[in-house]
């Protein structure tokens, strides 16, 4: 007797995950089928530009340097 009930519970909840399992795979198979057909779309690799800009002194902005060089204290003579 035993064995007997064992049995139809053992069956019983196999039977109820087989049945879980096909309402799972009908009830989502559209999704699934989605998701295994995307491609994704290809992400570039952002390019970032950068401009670095220094402005230089120019000759006319910058004071006229009255010494010569040999003249300088640190010029070898």
């Amino acid at each position: 007797m035993f064995t007997f009930v064992a049995a139809t519970l053992f069956s019983a909840a196999f039977l109820m995950a087989v049945g879980t399992i096909i309402w799972m795979v009908a009830a989502y198979h559209d999704k699934m089928v989605a998701a295994l057909l995307f491609q994704p779309i290809p992400q570039t690799p952002q390019v970032y530009h950068i401009r670095i800009n220094r402005p230089r002194v120019t000759n006319r902005l910058r004071a006229p340097d009255t010494r010569s060089l040999a003249a300088h204290p640190l010029s070898a003579a």
